[in-house]
Formats: structure tokens, C-alpha cells, sequence
């Protein structure tokens, strides 16, 4: 049987941060409203010559880097983001060009918040339905260059930035063995898609913050649940949470309610916004470089958000 595994992590950021006291001068806000009601402090920005697939290629360096490998070792590049304004060539493509890369296969994925783990999972039945050895997976979004700068409810938000995990197989895992990538749990509520929107010319971001609020903390510790048990993991066995960094009363008690009472829960989201589906690597890769993370240790992932998508994993720290 061939089996999957994270072999290494790497994340990246901007270096421009922007408080909470910088956005009191943009718009009508202060520190007290924003942390109140998301927990964020500060989040990264990127300039106007920092595109997307800049922040994926930096993240997917270190990566490969950590991994010890070099950029031909890879045979696809998956990039998750719904911020890439161009269509093509694709975000992957360009990374791939970046790095010097001679001839892997490359896609995007655009599944917002939930990306990463959509395109984690891609990558997992990519390799062990034999269709590639190593892949490249990153999750990078520029989603200060989609955001209205006078609307308080979302600008106050975003961040920018870019997490990648290199994927590669593991051949003769036996059958009883836990798997470095565990079974996804992923699906969507199409009825609720215009919940978290990024649409128009130029692209906005917009959403019904309370609508989704409500249907995080009601369904998805269910969902989580499932997922753990779909590794055969119970949520006490977990040594982390990393869930999509959105809004800190949304991660908190949904960790709460997972039953992970023994986990580490990742809170990247106070320093870094909501960076969509840069969000889980780029936390997942800071706990694992602090040393927060033990290698082996089990791990719950699980993106939601645009499209009212939903994806998790159980992974092992690499």
C-alpha cells in the first residue's frame, strides 16, 4: 500500500504590519471593538509588488528547504486561493516559475477558507492513487487587495500570507498503520454561498458575518468530530487544533466543543487576521517551528468559510 505523508512545513508573511490603531485612522474603529469581537491585534499587509504567487513561492521555499529537497523533486503544485487576479497563467504555474521548476503538473484550487485542506486531501489521493510522488501544497491569499478600506465590518479582518506543506508517499504502509494524512471529511451548504463573497470588478469581500458565526459554532463541532473519528482518533487523543483563522469567539469555543480538551489550539488569528486559505498552514507551520507540536503528534485541521465549504484531516506533525 502506498501511504502519505507531511514531510515538511513553511510559512511566509509580509513584513508591513498594520494594528489595530493604524485601522482607528482609516476607518471608525478602535482596538477595543476590533479585539471584542474578533480578537485580532495586528495582520500582515503586502505592497503592490507582492503578488500572490510571490507570498506562495517564499512559503514553498522554506518549505522545500525544511524538506531537505529541490524544486524538481516536486511533481504538482497545488495552490489554494481565490484572490489570484489572473486567470492564467495559474497561480501554480507561476510559483512552479519561480522556483525553476522543469515540469510539474499545476493547478489552483479556489475554495477560500477552506482551500488548504481541500487541496491537502487533493494531494493525498493524488499520491496514493499513484498519480504523483511529492506535491507542493500551498495555501496563500492577498485578501487586503480585496477588501473595501471604508467598511469597518470586513477591512478590520484580512491579512496576508502564505502556508505550504510538501506531501510525499510512503510506500508498504501497513494496513493497521495510522496514516500521516487521514481521511477527509469535506462538503459544502449551497444554499448559504452567498454568506462570504468575493465578487465584482474590482473583486470585494463581503459577508453575513452573524449568518456565518451561527453556523460555525452550531454544525461544525459535529463535523470535527466526525473527522477525528474517520482516523480513529478520539478528540481527547489530539495534541493540536488548527482550525481556519477567522474570528477568535468562533475558534475557541468550537475547540471547546470538539471535546480536544488536551490539544494546543492554534490563535494565529490575533496576530495575523484572517488570511483565507493561508490561514491553517501558516498556523500549523508557526506551532511546529516553536516547537509547540511534537513530531507524530496528532492533529485536527479543518477549514470552512467561502462558498460555505467545509474540508478536515487528521494529520501527523512532521
Amino acid at each position: 500500500m502506498t501511504g502519505t505523508r507531511i514531510a515538511a512545513l513553511g510559512h511566509y508573511q509580509p513584513a508591513k504590519v498594520l494594528t489595530n490603531h493604524d485601522l482607528a485612522e482609516l476607518v471608525d474603529t478602535d482596538d477595543a471593538w476590533i479585539t471584542s469581537r474578533v480578537g485580532i491585534r495586528t495582520r500582515h499587509v503586502a505592497g503592490p509588488d507582492e503578488p500572490v504567487d510571490e507570498l506562495a513561492a517564499h512559503a514553498a521555499g522554506k518549505a522545500l528547504a525544511a524538506a531537505g529537497l529541490a524544486p524538481d523533486d516536486i511533481d504538482l503544485v497545488l495552490v489554494a486561493t481565490s484572490t489570484a487576479i489572473d486567470r492564467s497563467p495559474n497561480t501554480a504555474a507561476r510559483v512552479a516559475a519561480r522556483l525553476g521548476m522543469s515540469s510539474p503538473a499545476t493547478m489552483d484550487l479556489n475554495v477560500v477558507c477552506a482551500g488548504f485542506t481541500h487541496a491537502l486531501a487533493t494531494a493525498d489521493h493524488a499520491v496514493r492513487a499513484g498519480g504523483a510522488r511529492r506535491v507542493l501544497v500551498i495555501g496563500a491569499d492577498k485578501m487586503t487587495e480585496v477588501c473595501d478600506w471604508t467598511d469597518r465590518t470586513t477591512c478590520v479582518l484580512v491579512g496576508d500570507g502564505a502556508g505550504a506543506a510538501i506531501v510525499e508517499a510512503v510506500d508498504d504502509a501497513a494496513p493497521g498503520d495510522t496514516p500521516g494524512i487521514g481521511p477527509v471529511l469535506w462538503g459544502s451548504v449551497p444554499e448559504m454561498g452567498n454568506a462570504v463573497r468575493i465578487e465584482g470588478t474590482p473583486p470585494r469581500f463581503a459577508q453575513e458575518g452573524q449568518s456565518v458565526y451561527r453556523w460555525a459554532t452550531q454544525q461544525l463541532p459535529a463535523l470535527a468530530r466526525k473527522t477525528c473519528e474517520r482516523s480513529g482518533i478520539a478528540p481527547e487523543e489530539l495534541a493540536g487544533v488548527v482550525l481556519h483563522q477567522a474570528n477568535l469567539r468562533i475558534i475557541e469555543p468550537l475547540a471547546a466543543k470538539i471535546g480536544a480538551v488536551n490539544a494546543i489550539v492554534a490563535r494565529d488569528v490575533i496576530d495575523s487576521g484572517n488570511t483565507s486559505a493561508a490561514s491553517i498552514p501558516l498556523a500549523l507551520a508557526k506551532l511546529v517551528e516553536r516547537g509547540e507540536l511534537p513530531s507524530g503528534a496528532p492533529v485536527l485541521l479543518f477549514g470552512f468559510g467561502g462558498n460555505l465549504s467545509y474540508a478536515g484531516q487528521v494529520i501527523r506533525v512532521p
